[in-house]
């Protein structure tokens, strides 16, 4: 039976794995070792700073012969829609101070509007019913929020020009998606950075990369594939992933000509759906 995940019921956690670890005599560097998880980790859990995922209970519950209470007792999400590869992620989202990411062909998720939204998440896997759809979509805007006030993380975008190329919806769910971007990057709420087709190959090309810093927690990169995604903590990798996306940053257009360019291929859109329209 999992609980809901808030401050409280994440310290409380922390201080079980806490006191049944130096119940078996262990130290958390031991306890990592055999549990095969990062001793910072351990000790971001035991502090309520963090939840584990569900191997990582079931583990500490094999180690401590704990009879599955790790387990039973996960910190969730509770009401979230979203991937569960994606939830650590979205925890560390809400912390954060300093938020950059890349997008190599789809808007990232906190600037789409709600038409595009839904028709990303329309070819998700498995298939949804209009109900659930709704629900997803509304899970993602309110994600978005945090990008309202001044008071929220500043945040980078690195987009691919592929993200404003790819056409999601049809021309006239386009046009308003990357208006939305760019009145975002002229209000001063994000900063916005375009890659251009002509620069050809260039250091992110892999795939999507978040990086997050925080005020009481060490830097962290998270990475996402296939129906995959992986929080990186070890201070090297996520150096490394750091420096990659800065090489990449210094090959993208300026803020203001990728506002600039936004606006452009956001016209190309609107009269490709006026023509559209009267066809």
């Amino acid at each position: 039976m999992a609980v809901e995940d808030n401050p409280i019921s994440r310290v409380r956690y922390g201080e079980e794995l806490k006191r049944r670890r130096e119940a078996a005599g262990l130290t958390q560097e031991e306890l990592s070792q055999r549990v095969v998880m990062s001793r910072t980790h351990i000790a971001h859990i035991e502090a309520g700073r963090r939840r584990p995922d569900v191997e990582d209970a079931r583990r500490l519950d094999k180690e401590l012969n704990t009879g599955g209470f790790f387990e039973r007792f996960l910190p969730v999400l509770d009401g979230r829609k979203v991937a569960e590869y994606f939830e650590e992620a979205l925890e560390f989202e809400g912390l954060a101070r300093e938020i950059r990411e890349y997008a190599p062909a789809v808007v990232p998720g906190l600037l789409q509007t709600r038409e595009y939204a839904y028709e990303v998440l329309s070819f998700g896997y498995p298939r949804r019913c209009d109900e659930q759809l709704d629900e997803l979509v509304a899970t993602r805007l309110e994600r978005a929020r945090i990008l309202d006030s001044f008071h929220s993380p500043e945040v980078c975008y690195l987009l691919d020009e592929a993200v404003l190329r790819r056409v999601v919806g049809g021309p006239a769910v386009m046009c308003e998606q990357l208006r939305h971007i760019a009145e975002l990057g002229a209000n001063r709420r994000i900063r916005v950075h375009v890659l251009p087709y002509s620069l050809g190959a260039h250091a992110l090309q892999a795939g999507f990369l978040s990086l997050m810093w925080f005020d009481e927690l060490p830097p962290i990169a998270y990475a996402e594939g296939v129906k995959s995604g992986r929080i990186i903590e070890l201070p090297s990798m996520v150096r490394e992933c750091q420096e990659i996306y800065d090489q990449a940053l210094g090959d993208a257009l300026s803020h203001r000509k990728s506002l600039d360019l936004l606006r452009s291929v956001a016209e190309e859109y609107e009269h490709a759906a006026q023509r559209a329209h009267h066809s």
